[in-house]
């Protein structure tokens, strides 16, 4: 028979590894919320982008008007970048678009495996609000923050129409195929 640690050792050698995984736990929850924080930029948006397709802006601008509790929403690319939005100061636009990506792309993975089929939205409730991500055609998709009282139904009822429009705005706004833009200078290569 082995020898057999005495209660407090026990104890004693619990409450270490005990320590260990709460420490573990804490870095763990440091670096995701590294990963994942979105911060408020005080720079200005980069002078050599793209301006925001007007008639996008206003969408978003009369979506909010529409919809009582909403508190913001933007248009991103699939790949992350932003396309235009109407956002408060608080969010940063452009980190903001980049995890709209990362969920719109898990979302895709989420629903081709469980069903086959495609993506068309996905809603986020959180105790502060909810987060809907809408697909706005293949390249893009429609990002609404809405209040925690918000009529979901109504925001579904205005939204979507709103992202299919958008879908076909960017659709008639793309660049020929065979061509390629420069978006550094605004202008079209072949």
């Amino acid at each position: 028979m082995g020898a057999t640690r005495s209660r407090p050792a026990q104890e004693a050698a619990r409450g270490a590894r005990g320590d260990v995984v709460t420490a573990q736990r804490r870095r763990l929850g440091e670096l995701i919320e590294r990963l994942t924080k979105v911060t408020v930029s005080d720079q200005p948006e980069d002078e050599g982008a793209h301006p925001p397709d007007s008639a996008v802006v206003a969408e978003l601008a009369t979506l909010r008007e529409r919809v009582a509790g909403l508190v913001g929403s933007l248009v991103a690319s699939s790949d992350g970048l932003l396309i235009a939005h109407d956002l408060p100061v608080s969010i940063e636009p452009a980190g903001m678009a980049a995890l709209t990506a990362s969920g719109l792309a898990l979302s895709h993975r989420i629903t081709n495996t469980a069903h086959g089929g495609a993506f068309h939205e996905v809603v986020i409730r959180g105790v502060d609000g909810y987060v809907v991500i809408y697909s706005a055609g293949i390249t893009a998709s429609l990002t609404v923050l809405a209040a925690p009282d918000v009529n979901v139904g109504r925001l579904h009822l205005e939204s979507r129409p709103v992202a299919r429009r958008i879908a076909e705005r960017l659709a008639f706004t793309a660049v020929a195929p065979g061509a390629r833009a420069d978006h550094r200078n605004g202008k079209e290569k072949a």
